[in-house]
């Protein structure tokens, strides 16, 4: 999985060839979240 970059203890990445909408995955010590993006926004 490529790391996009890192913040605050947050990991920010993506799986090459992983199902549509267009997303980006971000973990951190509490939990995991999934951002969606549409072309114009993300949402969560």
């Amino acid at each position: 999985m490529p790391e996009i970059f890192r913040f605050f203890g947050y990991s920010f990445f993506f799986y090459s060839q992983e199902h549509e909408p267009l997303h980006v995955h971000v973990e951190g010590n509490r939990g995991h979240a999934k951002f969606n993006w549409d072309g114009d926004h993300f949402s969560l």
